[in-house]
């Protein structure tokens, strides 16, 4: 079954941000900043990048967004991490509305007479290096359900909160269901709705949901750039610093490297 991936890197969409802006030029500059954009590209580098590079099933596709109007520096920084990465591709869009844009960027990529398994994925988060093929096989042992629902959602639902910095990767332990990362959708043939379509969080209003919870499968990154915490009152997360067995754990489960983090933000 086709598996596709959808990372929007810093595209400037008509909504999707919980950030509001008052006009395309002010979402633009505050996407574009250059300490956001930094910080966004050394999570992409040592969070995000690293699992997806390494999945046990490389039969997927990983669509990173952007907008046309990304610098070329940025582009050209974009293509260098990028390159090498086989399943990933860049696809460039003008600003649209944003569940159309992405909907059509998947539905591009997809073969709309077979089935498809979709995951929406940011580029501070990480999944598990076998998550392609816990995915596919879960849609496999789960075909009845599939194959008698247009929509089905598959979430693994345990993980971890993580941050890097200087000194390595802050973390612990997360259980959160429906949280966004590590959750795919099976869309059955003809089916146009994707999974950015729907709020992650009320995916279960809308169809019915297969659930995962036996072993970690996600890295849900936090970092002052989040989306989700550039509203008041967002209390701050202390998460505890790894150790070299959570380091190890770390590097087996989701090929990030301590060490990597370490030498990508030293003089931070």
């Amino acid at each position: 079954m086709q598996v596709i991936g959808l990372c929007r890197f810093s595209y400037p969409a008509e909504g999707g941000f919980q950030v509001e802006h008052q006009s395309l030029q002010e979402r633009q500059d505050y996407l574009y900043a250059p300490a956001r954009m930094d910080e966004r590209f050394r999570q992409f580098e040592t969070i995000c990048l690293p699992g997806l590079k390494a999945q046990t099933d490389p039969d997927f596709e990983f669509l990173v967004l952007i907008g046309d109007s990304l610098p070329a520096p940025y582009r050209a920084r974009l293509e260098r991490l990028l390159d090498g990465f086989a399943q990933a591709r860049i696809v460039e869009r003008a600003p649209g509305p944003h569940r159309k844009v992405c909907q059509d960027v998947i539905n591009r990529a997809r073969d709309l007479n077979a089935p498809c398994l979709q995951f929406r994925h940011d580029d501070d988060d990480a999944v598990a290096v076998d998550y392609v093929e816990r995915l596919r096989e879960t849609a496999a042992k789960c075909s009845g359900l599939l194959d008698t629902n247009s929509l089905v959602a598959i979430d693994f639902n345990r993980g971890f909160l993580a941050r890097p910095v200087a000194e390595g990767l802050r973390a612990e332990r997360n259980l959160t269901p429906f949280y966004g990362v590590a959750l795919a959708l099976a869309a059955g043939p003809g089916v146009r709705q994707t999974i950015m379509i729907f709020s992650h969080t009320r995916l279960n209003q809308f169809m019915p949901t297969i659930s995962q919870t036996d072993s970690p499968m996600y890295v849900r990154g936090h970092n002052d750039h989040n989306d989700s915490r550039q509203k008041k009152h967002v209390k701050p997360i202390d998460l505890p610093r790894l150790d070299e067995k959570g380091e190890a754990r770390f590097r087996k489960r989701f090929a990030i490297d301590a060490d990597h983090v370490r030498q990508v933000y030293s003089g931070l």
